[in-house]
């Protein structure tokens, strides 16, 4: 399989939603094969996703990831067939568990994901595929739900959001790959031998599953500012209990209680500044000065077994769209 690279416009909710069209053509004229949209508090991703989709003809959109507690199965087939007809046949549908911060901001339980993401998958795989619902779960229920038109009949690819080996190898059992956040080459490595396992549980080919990671980078006129930048989102994260477990597996555990000590203590910042060299630059952050840098230090994470590798840019002055310009069109 061919390793891809990929980009992502709306790491930090910066982009205005306006820019969104002229950066996806730009990007598909660039080479990147496949723009992708996550959600949480951003921009809207399916907003942005048929704008990308209404304006490109090659460029292939993906989301990076829908949420399973924000939207049921029935609406999210919906969505997922509307942007690949809207696309031609170029949608990707990343779907993950969430987290427990996202369910309280729905108003919904958190627990017992993989059970979840098991029905919620196997539910939007029967509705997207055109078939009456007939649904009884433990968690989720469908009756009578069919589309009032005929999908186009193609196989939209679904990728799980994992990191944890249970979710990982439900990946290659259930869908079409993973898709992998905040792992350096080495987790990455761990997580496809998961995938791989759970599809040949399946007995499926486990050659033909997709390992797609994210990769964060910032170019700026020095490296210090490029790190600053980056610096905000690894905070975020080192402070997520959710991500603590694959952050600590990466044995990055003392750096991340020193932190989060800071944090309860002093606030955000003063955890920030507490972001050591050895942390930094053990997860998937790349501070560079030139866009050859950034080719230059993905190329550990295809080695890992990456087919795809997303690039969420993110910008470290007030010129986010100049910003992003920029780094698209140096791109080949």
């Amino acid at each position: 399989m061919t390793p891809r690279t990929d980009i992502e416009f709306n790491s930090g909710a910066q982009l205005p939603m306006y820019a969104i069209p002229e950066l996806s053509r730009l990007a598909e004229a660039h080479g990147f094969d496949c723009a992708w949209a996550g959600e949480a508090n951003n921009k809207d991703p399916t907003v942005m996703l048929a704008s990308i989709a209404s304006v490109t003809t090659r460029l292939k959109v993906g989301s990076a990831i829908y949420h399973t507690l924000g939207r049921t199965p029935a609406t999210l087939a919906l969505q997922a067939v509307g942007l690949d007809e809207l696309s031609c046949g170029r949608f990707l549908l990343g779907i993950g568990s969430s987290n427990p911060t996202i369910a309280q901001w729905h108003g919904v339980s958190f627990d017992r994901p993989l059970g979840r993401v098991n029905e919620y998958i196997k539910v939007v795989q029967a509705a997207m595929a055109g078939e009456k619902l007939n649904f009884d779960g433990h968690f989720f229920s469908a009756h009578g739900f069919k589309m009032a038109f005929k999908p186009s009949g193609r196989k939209i690819p679904i990728y799980l959001a994992a990191f944890g080996p249970q979710m990982s190898r439900l990946a290659g059992a259930l869908t079409d790959g993973v898709m992998i956040n905040m792992a350096n080459p080495n987790e990455i490595s761990r997580i496809a031998g998961d995938v791989r396992t759970g599809t040949k549980e399946a007995g499926k080919d486990p050659d033909a599953a997709e390992i797609i990671c994210k990769v964060r980078c910032c170019i700026a006129n020095s490296y210090s500012k490029a790190r600053d930048a980056l610096s905000q989102t690894l905070t975020y994260y080192a402070l997520a209990d959710y991500y603590r477990d694959l952050l600590t597996r990466m044995g990055f555990g003392k750096e991340v209680a020193v932190m989060r000590s800071a944090w309860e203590k002093s606030g955000f910042h003063a955890a920030k500044d507490l972001i050591t060299d050895r942390l930094f630059e053990g997860l998937p952050f790349v501070a560079a000065t030139s866009v050859q840098e950034v080719q230059e230090k993905i190329s550990p994470y295809i080695e890992a077994g990456a087919t795809r590798v997303i690039l969420p840019y993110v910008p470290f002055s007030s010129d986010v769209v100049g910003e992003m310009k920029d780094f698209i069109s140096k791109w080949s």
